[in-house]
């Protein structure tokens, strides 16, 4: 919860919700946790504003925020998901993306580049969709019938806190949308042809608004009554709670995953070096629409919860810094996680995860650095992609996120990127994006976002302390280690975990003539 007037954090809750890996490369959550999770910290947050003496009847808008291309679909008539989310780094569609890059010309990835900013990738919802609709016969059944219903999770959790089944709101925003590689982001509508290439049934598609207008009014818990009026994917509002509305300004966020995005204004600049081409923010609806470049990471945060949860080196999150601390290096050793193969500037799916320069002398502190240290040279790989697009070189890197706590990571990305690190002192901006929109909606109006009314925020300030031969030795380093880490994966391998001895042919046709045989012997004898 926000103050309207001065931007400040008055009051917050948060709940970890919890990743499920069916199988490798799979990640889902389950959507009715996602909703519980959500109930659970507006009326924790609202008690703790009322142990402050603040009344919960100032509260005036909700702003939605949420993790893009995470695909849900649910039925309308019980208000039930169909399938657990699947979260936007799995992996599963890689064969469903193969099998549809045979039906474009010359297997280009970026056909649709000009149309959706996006390249064909198990990233997006459409793939996402495509697969479930191919492998669960719930949801097949459920379209048949007219009862699915498809979004994100912002999607869900307005259709459910507007009504649900008695007569929920089935809407997106234009930033969301531009994630699906269904909608075209020049016509700000879903593409027809991109629905048929995809074969998906555009009545199951939300409708699409702008990102900060009124929705509906919550139906239940401490906030009912009160209007829904903001929906920013999350990118698009730490870009916007980041302050960054000029053309230029750019912001990276450190999450599960890593995003750099650089507003390029009502502009869409298409990038030569494997960014991306999204929407920023539409903030009303006849406002017009801003662009941005965007470089998106698939695992930063994500790392040290695998460091915690996998290897069990450390007990929480916090302890990575420590060791990494220690040490103060990586002694050489160099650390690619592309768990989920490597999203920019390389979109590569077949790259696993890879630790090198490994000597006896390593021990889990400069495996806990080399960690830290591969965030920073993705957002530096990112960096040096947009700089090269838009032409003129960042002076400056603004960041948010939670891993911005970690002194450690800020420094060495100032290091790494020989430029200064600028954080904000109150880190949540994703949440005061979504704020923001939500207070600035036609109709709510008690959020100004003209630039002479936009607070000052205080930051801290990294500066690089390492000499750039330096930097520049380490990540040469890390694109050699890069390198290495590509070319390890194959679809069938990854869409088919099970091995079995008739993946040989010679071995399957020897033990299937030998049955035979013995069956014939058996016969003759009898």
């Amino acid at each position: 919860v926000f103050n309207a007037k001065t931007a400040e954090l008055l009051s917050h809750h948060q709940v970890e919700i919890q990743q499920k890996f069916p199988k490798e490369g799979w990640v889902e959550q389950d959507p009715k946790e996602i909703l519980k999770s959500v109930h659970e910290c507006v009326e924790r947050t609202c008690e703790k504003l009322q142990q402050l003496n603040i009344d919960i009847t100032n509260i005036k808008a909700v702003g939605v925020s949420n993790q893009r291309e995470t695909t849900v679909v649910w039925d309308k008539t019980t208000g039930e998901p169909l399938y657990n989310a699947i979260v936007w780094l799995d992996l599963r569609t890689q064969s469903t993306v193969e099998r549809l890059l045979k039906r474009i010309p010359g297997k280009n990835k970026a056909f649709f580049k000009f149309r959706t900013g996006l390249p064909l990738s198990t990233y997006f919802s459409a793939v996402k969709l495509r697969w479930l609709l191919d492998n669960v016969e719930e949801i097949r059944k459920a379209v048949d019938d007219g009862r699915a219903m498809f979004g994100t999770i912002d999607s869900w959790l307005i259709w459910v806190c507007i009504c649900g089944k008695n007569g929920g709101v089935h809407c997106t925003d234009v930033t969301n949308a531009s994630r699906t590689m269904l909608f075209n982001i020049h016509s700000l509508e879903w593409d027809p042809e991109l629905c048929q290439f995809f074969d998906i049934p555009m009545e199951i598609l939300p409708k699409v608004r702008s990102s900060s207008e009124i929705y509906g009014l919550m139906k239940s818990g401490a906030l009912t009554g009160v209007p829904i009026s903001g929906c920013l994917g999350d990118q698009s509002a730490a870009l916007v709670g980041q302050m960054c509305f000029q053309d230029g300004q750019a912001k990276n966020t450190y999450g599960t995953g890593c995003f750099l995005l650089c507003n390029t204004g009502q502009k869409s600049v298409f990038s030569e070096h494997g960014l991306l081409t999204t929407i920023a923010y539409k903030l009303g609806r006849d406002k017009p629409v801003c662009y941005a470049l965007e470089g998106s990471v698939a695992i930063a945060g994500a790392v040290v919860r695998w460091l915690r949860d996998n290897l069990g080196i450390v007990k929480t999150s916090q302890e990575v810094e420590k060791l990494a601390a220690e040490v103060g290096t990586s002694y050489g050793c160099y650390f690619v996680p592309a768990f989920s193969g490597l999203y920019a500037p390389y979109w590569e799916p077949s790259a696993r995860g890879i630790i090198c320069g490994l000597t006896q002398f390593t021990n889990k502190n400069h495996i806990a650095f080399a960690a830290l240290e591969a965030v920073c040279f993705q957002t530096r790989e990112i960096l040096d992609a947009i700089n090269k697009d838009c032409g003129i070189p960042l002076n400056q890197l603004q960041v948010d996120g939670g891993m911005t706590n970690n002194k450690v990571l800020m420094q060495l990305q100032a290091d790494i990127l020989c430029i200064p690190v600028v954080k904000p002192s109150m880190p949540e901006t994703t949440a005061l994006g979504a704020a923001m929109a939500a207070g600035a909606a036609e109709g709510v109006g008690i959020w100004s976002l003209n630039p002479g009314d936009l607070t000052a925020v205080t930051c801290e300030r990294f500066e690089p302390q390492i000499n750039p031969e330096e930097s520049e030795f380490r990540y040469a380093r890390w694109k050699k280690a890069v390198m290495k880490s590509m070319g390890w994966e194959t679809s069938e391998a990854a869409s088919n975990g099970d091995t079995s001895i008739f993946c040989s042919l010679p071995l399957g046709f020897f033990i299937m003539s030998s049955m035979i045989m013995l069956i014939g012997a058996k016969y003759v004898s009898g």
